[in-house]
């Protein structure tokens, strides 16, 4: 018993020290992460590339698949937009009004600079996901020097790809703006401040933009600009045509390679209400889940396990001795500072949904566990209504890190 309690402590104060060093390298680190608020946006026709209002730098890729209900408020975004631009919206096989809502649009007349054309895919190739093939079809076409792959259920503030453009023509070949999310019910909030609270825990954004840091690397199906010459030089989405994640996958060629990658910050440039509700937001994690673990059960549980251990077991140690409490005490006002941190920087929260922290990381097991055991049951992934088998889907699975 001697032992077991002194183990305990030990353990403690473990999990302790690395809140305590995890939640200080955000502090300190974080902040060097730009902030595309702060540099002015461009004047139309200024960027480079783009001589007069009539020519534009830039290709915006709109997949969508049964899109129908965000489409068009998407694609008004991009057409507002402060800079001339091609945008090329795919149609995937859909079964509602996603394709009608595209021609529409396409028809009318447009701002000077401003064009849209329209893709309809009826039939998906064998040995492609429809996301893939739909990208990577629109980049066949696509003739201007930046590519931005983007989603269908996304909102544009008007200078956004303005701000983007200049930016990255400077100092990125590969840019990932992350969105301001959309959160209309407390279980979506509480589901928000777990999830970007976390990744900062796993994954270091400031060290994106650092050539030697091969292991960090970043691609968002949101917004992932990349310049067209980039992109076919690492083999565009025909290299991983059966690729779950394949904006990450994309993103880690891209670093692999030794192009400028750099992530950043700009609260409400492109907003994104990504799932109704906390449940909502645990089904999308489905497909996403065990994918990040390329279908690898060893891993998933890892992961699953030391999770529990670094988010659970601090409120256990807060009923322990006090030698063991105090260890609680001090991770527990440690993940409070970092909920205040993802506040500050990402989607604002109030830092009081720290008091939701045991029931959302309940939740994130839940979807752990539930996106394996729903994807060995099925054997294979449902995305958007086709079915993938989990065979080549494993056989497909490369690097992400």
């Amino acid at each position: 018993m001697h032992v077991l309690y002194i183990l305990s402590i030990a353990l403690s104060w473990i999990v302790a020290l690395f809140w305590t060093q995890r939640v200080l390298s955000v502090a300190r680190n974080l902040p060097r992460v730009t902030n595309l608020h702060n540099p002015p946006p461009v004047a139309a026709g200024s960027e480079r590339g783009a001589p007069n209002a009539e020519r534009p730098a830039l290709t915006v890729i709109v997949p969508a698949r049964n899109e129908a209900a965000a489409l068009e408020t998407t694609l008004r975004s991009l057409l507002a937009q402060t800079i001339p631009l091609e945008i090329i919206a795919v149609d995937d096989r859909s079964t509602d009004s996603t394709g009608a809502i595209m021609d529409r649009i396409a028809a009318e007349r447009h701002p000077p600079g401003r064009y849209l054309t329209v893709i309809h895919v009826d039939e998906l190739p064998p040995g492609w996901l429809g996301k893939p093939h739909a990208m990577a079809l629109a980049a066949r076409q696509a003739a201007t020097p930046w590519l931005l792959f983007t989603d269908g259920d996304i909102l544009f503030r008007e200078d956004t790809l303005a701000r983007a453009l200049r930016y990255a023509q400077t100092s990125a070949d590969h840019l990932v703006l992350l969105p301001t999310l959309i959160l209309k019910t407390r279980g979506e909030t509480m589901m928000a401040a777990v999830f970007q609270s976390l990744t900062l825990i796993a994954w270091r954004p400031w060290r994106i933009a650092d050539p030697k840091a091969r292991r960090e690397s970043i691609g968002m199906g949101a917004f992932n600009l990349v310049r067209r010459d980039v992109y076919h030089t690492v083999g565009g989405f025909e290299a991983a045509p059966f690729e779950v994640l394949e904006d990450l996958r994309l993103g880690h060629a891209i670093k692999r390679s030794g192009y400028r990658q750099r992530f950043v910050l700009g609260r409400g440039l492109i907003q994104l209400h990504w799932a109704p509700g906390a449940f909502g937001m645990v089904r999308n994690l489905t497909k996403n889940i065990f994918a990040t673990f390329r279908f690898r059960l060893s891993l998933l549980f890892g992961a699953w396990f030391g999770l529990s251990l670094l988010c659970l077991g601090p409120l256990a140690a807060m009923f322990g001795w006090w030698p063991i409490r105090s260890a609680g005490i001090v991770s527990v006002l440690m993940i409070a500072t970092l909920y205040a941190l993802a506040s500050r920087y990402y989607t604002p929260i109030r830092p009081a949904y720290v008091l939701t922290f045991p029931v959302a990381v309940a939740l994130v097991l839940y979807a752990m566990l539930r996106s394996t055991l729903v994807t060995l049951f099925r054997q294979g992934v449902v995305w958007r209504g086709t079915f993938y088998p989990l065979r080549e889907l494993r056989r497909h699975a490369g690097p992400l890190r």
